[in-house]
């Protein structure tokens, strides 16, 4: 968490900043985030069920969510600007908002046991703090987490702020991918995850024309689909984002755009999850991009030369063909 003033995003690959404008089906769904199904390390697990039971504003995937995006769950984390322990606490809040939560006669930063439990307090304080800012309540909690609370009281909600937005668009995102089913054809809510942050923890990443593979960005052409512009960058195309991001989960995608629709099951526009593939072209045949759906009619791309892997929404290209689900070729389920 940033301070009473502000609080700054954890560090670590898990804890990437994922930088974009994304989902609410949290706040849309209030079943959403009720029950913890977001991939907890066990030692923690207990803990964030219970904090989550603090007040009716946090539940416990939220607070899943909120660690993953602030540490990792790493509880020895520091920020480059002095943000402490599993819920990354500012040391200034700490001292007013800290709590011993397993009652041994200390509270200590470092330590989750006091550390979780003082973050869903302090969520629950700053709820009240901004109850009667106009919009989502969620989003503007979150917000003052990030940024404070007279930021967002200030600013009638959440802030302009690029970090403080994309902070808390990325814990919605994180928290609605809780909601995800598993069985059928579908990714198990783990390996959606999966599939999601590893590309998340791409974006910045530069595009490059026939760049990416399992193991991650490789060398491709940086301006043009024949390579004419003689310049090479190390980097993603947008089938090799999703190649790798995929790998990463177990599963295995074929190369190209083309081939990875081929590859995939259609699904009806309704009936689209996090996860899956979004297409665009004019026919099977000339299927020309893919990007990976996170919710709520936004995907994660590389979009093209000159860019970076970035968030955008799926209506932001014309051409848009078809919404897939890979095929599973092995055992795992997807």
């Amino acid at each position: 968490m940033r301070a009473a003033t502000a609080v700054t995003i954890g560090v670590g690959a898990t804890a990437a900043v994922l930088v974009a404008g994304l989902v609410q089906a949290a706040n849309e769904d209030p079943v959403i985030g009720k029950v913890l199904s977001l991939s907890v390390p066990a030692k923690y697990r207990g803990l964030v069920e219970e904090a989550g039971k603090t007040c009716p504003e946090v539940s416990p995937n939220l607070l899943a969510a909120l660690f993953t995006q602030e540490s990792g769950f790493n509880p020895k984390s520091e920020s480059p600007v002095g943000a402490q322990g599993i819920a990354q606490f500012m040391p200034s809040t700490w001292e007013t908002n800290g709590i011993d939560g397993n009652s041994d006669g200390k509270r200590d930063v470092w330590d989750p046991e006091d550390a979780i439990p003082s973050a869903a307090k302090y969520l629950c304080e700053i709820s009240k703090e901004v109850k009667g800012v106009p919009g989502n309540k969620q989003d503007n909690m979150l917000a003052a987490y990030n940024a404070g609370g007279p930021a967002v009281i200030k600013a009638g909600g959440v802030p302009l702020i690029e970090e403080t937005q994309n902070y808390v668009q990325s814990i919605n995102a994180l928290v609605a991918l809780a909601d995800v089913p598993s069985g059928g054809k579908m990714t198990a809510t783990e390996q959606v995850a999966t599939v999601i942050n590893a590309a998340s923890d791409e974006l910045g990443t530069p595009y490059s024309w026939g760049g990416g593979n399992a193991s991650g960005p490789s060398t491709g052409s940086c301006c043009s689909p024949n390579g004419s512009s003689g310049k090479s960058i190390k980097g993603f195309d947008c089938s090799g984002l999703t190649l790798y991001a995929y790998a990463k989960a177990g599963i295995t995608l074929p190369r190209t755009a083309a081939q990875q629709y081929a590859a995939s099951e259609p699904v009806k526009p309704g009936q689209k999850r996090p996860g899956d593939l979004v297409f665009y072209g004019s026919s099977p045949a000339g299927i020309h991009h893919v990007a990976i759906y996170v919710g709520s009619g936004y995907m994660i791309e590389a979009p093209r030369p000159g860019t970076a892997v970035r968030f955008s929404p799926i209506n932001s290209m014309p051409d848009l063909y078809a919404v897939a689900r890979p095929v599973p070729h092995t055992n795992k389920e997807i």
